[in-house]
């Protein structure tokens, strides 16, 4: 019933901000004067604008979701901010100032939103631990939220492990999200070669993230086992709530996604690892920090937040509890959390609240 009601409401925000958008290309001075002679044409004319939205799900439909609801909403402020300017100015409504910096507001704001997605940034932290480490300096590269195929195909992504490499760091970690359920094969196995390209000195690890088991089995011409298989022929080593010693200083814990019903709890698979090892955690969503803290974790690295994707949709998941964190680095007891806004993103070709980012961890003793 929920959801129902949920698709229902959904439903009339979307007819109501179409009808809404409709009556604001109506206002433009050359349509208002056609209509004086011929009204019928002039909303015909109106229909003109939404016959170019309509050519976006060339990309996806979400591309044409994405910009009609920043049309919608911007418009709204606009039509506010313009309406209490007039009345203060006592002055009616000549020109249709505010349609035309709505459009170019929000083509300039989306332009901006699709670079942001398409571009990939390095960032950088740098930690410092009391524990030993086998070395002054261990350097650890990370990354989550590829999904194939929205930003990055195979060659786009082997491009960006070709960074990755040159950095010529001593661990690679991937947290999940690498292919999504609209990924394609060709793409999936050219990204795992590439990721055996980069062999960092102690290892590549990866854990499954929420989408890559595929929400809907049998949509895409791969499967998990597939993905598996794949990244295991490239030596990588797939951690499903599992701890892996590296040296005596180190230890790598993968664990399961929040969604699968498989997975520990972290004071379980914390006491797998040496007693006084430095401990890198790989979990793919970050709303488990407490647990974490409290069990010793030195370092947890997730994804799945986007960084907030969209502004300000991030803030809406740590309201509701969903995230600990959305992005960057946060400091809990003797525990670190690193987020990262992914190299890719999920469905949406645009990141307005982030940018797309692979990151370099180096940990000093």
């Amino acid at each position: 019933m929920f959801w129902l009601i949920l698709f229902a409401v959904l439903l009339i925000i979307a007819v109501s901000g179409t009808v809404y958008l409709f009556t604001r290309f109506h206002r433009f001075s050359f349509i208002e004067k056609l209509g004086e002679k011929h009204k019928l044409l002039s909303w015909l004319v109106c229909l003109l604008p939404f016959a170019g939205l309509a050519c976006l799900p060339l990309i996806n439909s979400y591309t044409m979701i994405v910009v009609i609801i920043h049309l919608i909403i911007f418009w709204l402020i606009a039509d506010i901010i313009a309406a209490i300017v007039r009345k203060a100015a006592k002055k009616q409504r000549r020109r249709n100032i505010e349609g035309v910096a709505v459009i170019l507001f929000t083509a300039v704001y989306l332009a901006i939103g699709w670079y942001n997605a398409h571009n990939v940034v390095r960032t950088e932290y740098t930690l410092h631990t009391d524990k030993a480490i086998g070395a002054e300096h261990l350097k650890v590269a990370a990354i989550a939220d590829s999904h194939l195929g929205i930003t990055l195909d195979g060659e786009a992504f082997a491009a960006e492990m070709e960074r990755i490499k040159k950095e010529s760091p001593d661990i690679f970690i991937i947290a999940g999200d690498f292919v999504d359920d609209d990924s394609c094969r060709t793409d999936m196995v050219r990204a795992c070669e590439a990721i055996g390209s980069i062999a960092p000195k102690y290892g590549t690890y990866f854990t499954f993230g929420n989408h890559d088991r595929g929400y809907f089995e049998g949509h895409r011409d791969f499967t998990a086992d597939d993905l598996r298989s794949e990244l295991k022929k490239n030596g990588v080593t797939v951690l499903e709530d599992k701890a892996v010693q590296i040296t005596d200083e180190l230890c790598i814990i993968g664990r399961h996604d929040k969604s699968s019903k498989e997975r520990l709890s972290m004071s379980i698979l914390a006491k797998r690892a040496a007693k006084d090892s430095y401990t890198i955690v790989i979990d793919h969503q970050p709303n488990d920090y407490k647990n974490e803290a409290d069990a010793g974790a030195d370092l947890v690295f997730s994804g799945h937040t986007h960084g907030g994707h969209l502004w300000p949709s991030g803030y809406v998941g740590l309201l509701i509890g969903a995230n600990d964190k959305v992005y960057g680095f946060e400091k809990r007891g003797n525990s670190d959390f690193i987020v990262t806004s992914g190299i890719s993103g999920w469905a949406i070709p645009f990141k307005t609240g982030t940018v797309s980012e692979y990151v370099i961890i180096n940990i000093t003793e």
